[in-house]
């Protein structure tokens, strides 16, 4: 049975498990705004994701979108903290999307969180050895080339799928060098970032391959790929194409689908798994 360790909880990835997304930002590129208003509304929304079917919260206070300015750690921190101080008493596994190593450990020292969720897969200084010293907390790798600002800049690939599994074998190697345990790691492909469609969906169909060697987390939901493949430019009318992206990623082995719309995924993956044959 796979296990992902993370702070308070072992998480069983036997079956999928369902993050929901809490962005407490102005300018995410789908829900930008709607949560940052104040601690009790991005508690509410993320109260709901729960009642939803989320098994993990991930509190996001930077928008990591193609161009987005980049956020101070000191202003991501006073976004974040109130929102990780109320759901930290919630009996969920929290995910601080970050990938300041001072955020980070503002978080971990008021023991906040469960899992760090990283776009630049811990390369920020200081941050492998942060995460070494934190015997338990659970760490999500993800490939990127680049920043957000100038990410798709670097979008170029001459074998996509063997660069991206180069890389996060290189980072997770890095990681457990530092003392890391992989018990603690999973990987994310970083869908969307330096990558246009074609590289999407090469990683998409290359799936399995990553998943065979770590536990994959997969995060298309409302993405531009989404849009390019069914032509809605509005993230909002997103919806459909997110859940059966979702639905493919989870036939070929993605355990963690991190995710905007929680129930949409949650009902449909119910149905695939009733209607499915038994392996």
């Amino acid at each position: 049975m796979a296990v992902w360790q993370t702070t308070r909880f072992p998480i069983d990835l036997s079956t999928p498990k369902i993050m929901g997304i809490v962005n407490v930002t102005p300018d995410s590129f789908s829900d930008g705004g709607r949560y940052n208003q104040n601690v009790q509304a991005a508690c509410a929304h993320a109260e709901q994701l729960l009642r939803d079917g989320a098994d993990i919260l991930d509190i996001g206070g930077e928008s990591t979108r193609q161009g987005s300015a980049p956020v101070s750690p000191e202003d991501e921190w006073k976004r974040v903290r109130g929102v990780l101080a109320e759901v930290s008493r919630w009996n969920v596994p929290v995910s601080l999307d970050t990938r300041h190593t001072s955020v980070m450990q503002a978080a971990l020292e008021h023991g906040y969180i469960d899992i760090v969720n990283d776009v630049q897969a811990l390369e920020d200084e200081g941050a492998v050895a942060l995460l070494a010293q934190s015997a338990d907390t659970g760490i999500c790798l993800m490939h990127m080339k680049g920043r957000p600002h100038n990410m798709q800049s670097h979008a170029q690939y001459r074998d996509t799928v063997a660069e991206v599994k180069q890389y996060l074998r290189e980072r997770t190697e890095i990681c457990t060098q530092a003392g890391i345990k992989r018990k603690r790691i999973v990987w994310d492909m970083g869908f969307g970032f330096a990558k246009y469609l074609p590289h999407n969906l090469q990683l998409m169909r290359h799936l399995h391959e990553f998943a065979d060697e770590y536990p994959v987390l997969v995060g298309v939901s409302r993405k531009s790929m989404i849009g390019e493949i069914t032509g809605r430019t509005d993230p909002m009318e997103r919806v459909s194409g997110s859940v059966a992206a979702a639905l493919f990623a989870y036939t070929q082995g993605a355990a963690i689908l991190r995710v905007h719309d929680v129930r949409e995924t949650t009902d449909a993956l119910k149905v695939w798994q009733t209607l499915a044959p038994a392996a």
